[in-house]
């Protein structure tokens, strides 16, 4: 049965369990070190290992993608183009342009924004294998124009593999684990390196991105599933449905509901149960429930969302949309009775690969943005630089650094040098005094 608690007594809850992120960070350094020296050998040492893999390479060929893409059924295959459309229209939408424009005269600044040239992403495929977060990883980079994406799944799976194939992703590795992080961040003679790796994973998944953060860029680290949802009214059912769609994807998950109605908390706590009766992941969602899990009475919606603040939900579900304006931090916020937390996982657009453990103070979820560069662009005419030129030598003469200052003195020959460049310039092959 799910606890009942009063707000005093949170403090305990939003206090996140140790992930042992140290205990995994040790394991997986080997791991890491194997595939930086030894490439595809070490690759296939630990695929063998941990991923019970048993080819010779693990690139998965084109007529295997194929294959699983010609397996689906037509539901599915629809299900991916309707999910596919909504998250590729929110993606386009999230880029940022390339812009140059005049700030005052003979000074126009802008910026160009271009893609990465290689993302790489993994696919969870531990208790469940998930092809949405194929989706949810490729189609953001082909939105951004990102010219080869690669998807790593340690598990042969129709579903994964056709999707793949459908999005006109065709670098499929069969690896999985830290092993498959290394081989993306090192690159190895089959597999590609990587200037970012996306996508969720287990622990070993998480410690292997924080260890090689700064080899190649990740998306952030990510911990157990969150839910926390803010109501003082709704449906009861609808409110425990959404606590146990995230219950089930692991025992170490969390749901959390706060409210200032004790009815309504105990109606909750009662339909939780009712549905856990004929749910087919109870014996996931029961123990994360119970072990991780609360309904906390607070003293109105203001406490709410302040104690929403200081947990910094992944996944953060408000019945009450004026709360909006208190928020501050949240991976992925979900408004009124009929915007599930499970459509954001599937179709609705954003996307569902989101901070958790309290990242989400930091960022927001995975966006298009990360998966391009924006680079600033500067053009000055001689008016332009003579107006910030006393300011320009003036800093870098006081931190030192003289050539930088002598750059801009060299371009503006009626600029008072005051004896500096001994006392002289050339200037179109001229000596100016």
């Amino acid at each position: 049965m799910i606890r009942i608690l009063e707000s005093a007594a949170l403090g305990r809850l939003l206090a996140r369990r140790d992930a042992k992120m140290s205990d995994a960070e040790a394991i997986v350094r080997p791991i890491l070190e194997a595939v930086k020296k030894q490439g595809d050998k070490g690759l296939l040492k630990y695929a063998k290992q941990f991923d019970n893999f048993k080819g010779r390479t693990v690139q998965v060929q084109q007529a295997d993608l194929e294959s699983a893409n010609s397996r689906l059924t037509d539901d599915f295959r629809a299900a991916v183009e309707i999910a596919a459309h909504n998250v590729r229209e929110y993606a386009e939408a999230q880029l940022p342009v390339s812009t140059i424009r005049k700030f005052s005269k003979g000074r126009e600044l802008g910026q160009i924004v271009r893609p990465l040239d290689t993302v790489s992403a993994y696919i969870p495929a531990g208790r469940y294998t998930i092809p949405s977060t194929v989706i949810m990883t490729a189609v953001p980079a082909l939105a951004a124009g990102v010219p080869n994406i690669c998807i790593a799944c340690p598990k042969a799976v129709d579903e994964v593999d056709g999707t793949a194939h459908m999005l006109g992703v065709h670098q499929v590795f069969r690896v999985g684990g830290a092993q498959a992080i290394a081989a993306f961040a090192y690159g190895t003679k089959t597999v590609p390196k990587a200037d970012r790796i996306v996508g969720p994973g287990n622990i070993y998944v998480a410690a292997a991105k924080k260890l090689l953060a700064g080899e190649v860029g990740i998306d952030f680290v990510a911990g157990p599933t969150e839910i926390l949802i803010i109501a003082n009214e709704g449906e009861p059912a609808y409110f425990a449905a959404d606590m146990l769609a995230q219950a089930e994807h692991d025992t170490d998950a969390s749901a959390i509901l706060l409210t200032t109605d004790r009815a309504l908390a105990d109606a909750v706590a009662v339909e939780i149960e009712r549905q856990l009766e004929t749910l087919t992941t109870a014996a996931v969602a029961r123990v994360a429930i119970a072990k991780n899990s609360a309904i906390i009475i607070v003293r109105d919606l203001e406490e709410a969302a302040e104690l929403s603040n200081r947990f910094a939900p992944e996944h953060l579900s408000l019945h009450h949309e004026e709360l909006l304006p208190l928020i501050r931090h949240a991976g992925s916020v979900f408004i009124g009775p009929f915007s599930p937390e499970a459509a954001g996982d599937y179709a609705s657009g954003p996307n569902h690969v989101l901070p958790t453990s309290g990242v989400a103070r930091l960022r927001g979820g995975l966006s298009a943005a990360d998966y391009v560069k924006v680079i600033s662009v500067q053009k000055l005419n001689r008016k332009a630089l003579s107006k910030i030129a006393s300011s320009v030598t003036t800093l870098a003469r006081a931190e030192g650094l003289e050539a930088h200052a002598r750059s801009v003195e060299i371009r503006l020959p009626a600029y008072p040098h005051e004896g500096r460049l001994e006392d002289t310039l050339l200037v179109r092959g001229k000596t100016v005094a």
